[in-house]
């Protein structure tokens, strides 16, 4: 066993937050349509959806593929998940069917769980791989309850065992499948446990989409292994989530969350003076949001730093400096180091260089991609995390920028390759850049530059209009300027860094 587990008896997560998790008959969710889920009730509708995707042919190993709205089925689908000792994969809900298509043709699911509305549009998807089609709405509707009649005997996974694949995105080539194990998963969720200090006696305000690291497996496995009570709610709005504080203890969030709470005139230390810890993570927190909130309500924002690929990474302490433009300290069994990009050797402090990761978050690979898999790590066994930043002498990590270009707006990756590849099919287009300029909502807006072909006459409605056909709406440009051409420099590589400093006030 790795450090992170010794002494404990389970064999695998599902295993380990049964025995951590709250008293059967103790509250666990409390949903905004009404519904309420003790423990023992969530635990036993995820073995009913095991048992459903066990009917739908589904056996141990195989994926199954989850693009449906927040709920508390769409958390229970991961927990069914590990009990069936299947693999969950969760899309986005913005995808279009052409993206979905992607993902599905790359991981082949043996089962693809969607809303009822999209069932059509994604059956000829479903079909390429032969995957079984079940259908499952916000309120708990659909073919795959309508199958989950009884409660499946848990398989017996190990940690090592394979418990999601995410897919992640970066710079060149398709997205990649980022392979989480049981023990990744499970370690994680007990660091932050052990450094967040979360009991029993905490409620937390869950506004986060659940397609993500953040709302999927963060804020849901930390409540299951302490013991603690969600306030579960289908999408962040800044009233609701005023009129929850009294009942809450934590609140997580994006940066977005934090600067539209800033706009809300009811956000004082009185209206706050409930909660314990307000945590952000998923993109940059600016650091005059960081200090406009701790004016307002006495609370300084805890900001931490993870990755798809490795959960959460480093946090500001919870007793301690929350240093605002910095994203903490290591968490527990988790080494940081700051390398050189070319030998990985490590750097001194308050040098600039690679953010290199070890420890038993990291992932074991991308899906059937050994070779990206080599890549991404080092030869003593680190990850490269493509984070450019530094380390104080007394191991606060600060973000200088990313390797990549990968903009990340409200939360979520955008690759720009993508977008540039649409918009230079795009009629009258000669060549694009897309790039991310600071935006107050969402931390980073998807900006593009475009340079039009001789003679021709380019209209950014238009673009535009043809781009949100075939894009998530968070992938589509806020902006798309017309230049005349692309900065470069003397190799002929176009210089984003200058577009970002133009176009970024």
């Amino acid at each position: 066993m790795t450090a992170w587990n010794a002494g404990l008896a389970a064999r695998n997560f599902a295993e380990l937050a049964t025995t951590r998790g709250g008293d059967a008959d103790r509250a666990f969710l409390a949903c905004d349509d009404g519904r309420r889920f003790t423990f023992a009730q969530f635990w036993s509708l995820a073995g009913r959806l095991a048992f459903a995707l066990k009917r739908a042919g589904a056996t141990p190993g195989d994926r199954i593929a989850v693009q449906v709205e927040k709920s508390p089925e769409a958390i229970a689908l991961f927990w069914a998940c590990l009990r069936g000792g299947f693999v969950f994969l969760p899309l986005n809900t913005a995808y279009t069917p052409s993206e979905v298509a992607y993902f599905v043709g790359d991981a082949e699911p043996a089962v693809l769980v969607v809303p009822p509305r999209g069932a059509n549009a994604l059956a000829p998807v479903a079909a390429q791989v032969k995957a079984h089609v079940l259908t499952l709405d916000d309120l708990g509707n659909g073919t795959l309850m309508d199958a989950a009649t009884e409660e499946i005997s848990d398989h017996s996974a190990t940690w090592d065992d394979l418990a999601a694949i995410l897919y992640t995105s970066g710079t060149t080539g398709r997205s990649k499948g980022a392979m989480l194990t049981h023990a990744n998963l499970a370690s994680n969720a007990l660091a932050l446990v052990e450094a967040w200090a979360f009991t029993p006696q905490d409620v937390l305000i869950h506004a986060l989409p659940v397609y993500h690291t953040h709302g999927l497996f963060v804020a849901t496995n930390i409540l299951l292994l302490c013991g603690g009570r969600i306030l579960f709610r289908r999408k962040f709005d800044a009233d609701d989530v005023m009129q929850l504080l009294p009942q809450a203890t934590c609140l997580m969030g994006v940066p977005t969350f934090y600067t539209r709470l800033l706009q809300h005139d009811g956000l004082t230390r009185a209206a706050t003076a409930q909660i314990r810890l307000f945590i952000s993570g998923s993109a940059p927190l600016l650091a005059e949001t960081h200090r406009a909130f701790s004016g307002r309500t006495g609370h300084d924002i805890l900001e931490r730093y993870g990755m798809t690929e490795t959960s959460m990474n480093t946090s500001n302490p919870y007793a301690g400096q929350r240093r605002a433009g910095t994203v903490g300290m290591p968490l527990p069994h988790i080494a940081v180091r700051v390398a050189d990009p070319q030998s990985h050797a490590a750097l001194p402090t308050e040098t600039d260089g690679m953010i290199e990761v070890k420890g038993p978050n990291v992932f074991k690979g991308y899906w059937r991609n050994p070779q990206k898999t080599a890549e991404e790590f080092t030869a003593d066994g680190w990850f490269i995390t493509g984070d450019m930043g530094r380390m104080s002498g007394d191991g606060y990590v600060t973000i200088s920028g990313r390797a990549k270009d990968l903009v990340i707006t409200g939360g979520f990756n955008v690759y720009p390759k993508e977008v540039e590849l649409l918009i230079d099919a795009l009629p009258g287009v000669a060549e694009s850049a897309v790039f991310g300029v600071p935006h107050p909502d969402f931390g980073e807006a998807v900006t593009a530059a475009v340079v039009a072909k001789p003679d021709a006459a380019l209209d950014e409605a238009q673009m535009l209009a043809t781009l949100r056909q075939h894009l998530a709406p968070f992938k589509c440009p806020k902006r798309i300027i017309i230049i005349q051409e692309l900065p470069r420099n003397a190799m002929g590589k176009v210089q984003k860094a200058v577009l970002r400093e133009q176009w970024g006030t």
